[in-house]
């Protein structure tokens, strides 16, 4: 069962050049021991004879036909617009004058 020192969460922290506090090291020592205990009772259940999968379901299941349809028109997509400018939608400036 791998557990986490109080000196390799700080390495980590340095390595990612996170500035952590005391309290945020304790609680991600705790956080990081429970994963790896999880993952090692998973590792427990897995057997030789169960082939690894990243889905269990097919992503057939997910697939629709991709069919063709008429597009809108741009009256049709400027409808909903609150305001509109020879034929496009007008936004509000987000970036100062350049």
């Amino acid at each position: 069962m791998p557990t986490f020192t109080r000196e390799e969460i700080t390495h980590l922290g340095e390595l990612s050049r996170i500035a952590l506090t005391e309290t945020e090291i304790v609680r991600m020592q705790g956080e990081l021991n429970t994963i790896a205990d999880s993952i090692n009772k998973v590792q427990q259940v897995a057997t030789a004879d169960v082939q690894p999968t990243a889905n269990p379901v097919p992503l057939e299941a997910y697939l629709r036909p991709d069919e063709a349809e008429k597009p809108l028109t741009q009256e049709e997509a400027l409808s909903g617009a609150p305001v509109k400018e020879d034929g496009m939608f007008v936004a509000p400036r987000i970036l100062g004058e350049e």
